[in-house]
């Protein structure tokens, strides 16, 4: 299960769900609802994420895209050690400005 959350003018997007084909419906659905906002800001909480396939690395590539294009921005959070991993075999570790946790995240676009 996927939720999206503001926190003030930051969405904060929250699944428990491995982000793959199954469910990467569910995660584009809750996206979308951030990405109402001219200039988004989406925080996506990997936390409770167990895996990730290449469906859902897709929708997070997307999503990013997506927010930038509108002047936003789309930050990854709380990665598991097999989702960095994901990331970093993948080369999209690059592509996303990942934090150790949402409030760091959260707190980077006051900066």
């Amino acid at each position: 299960m996927f939720e999206a959350a503001r926190q003030g003018t930051v969405f904060v997007v929250t699944g428990d769900d491995p982000l793959n084909v199954d469910n990467v419906d569910a995660a584009r659905k809750s996206l979308d609802q951030c990405l109402t906002k001219r200039q988004p800001k989406v925080v996506f909480d990997l936390a409770q994420i167990p895996l990730m396939d290449s469906v859902g690395l897709e929708l997070l590539t997307e999503t990013r895209r997506d927010c930038v294009r509108r002047g936003g921005q789309f930050l990854l959070a709380n990665p598991n050690a097999l989702n960095r991993e994901i990331l970093r075999m993948t080369g999209l570790d690059g592509q996303f400005d990942v934090f150790d946790s949402v409030l760091n995240a959260v707190g980077s676009f006051a900066r």
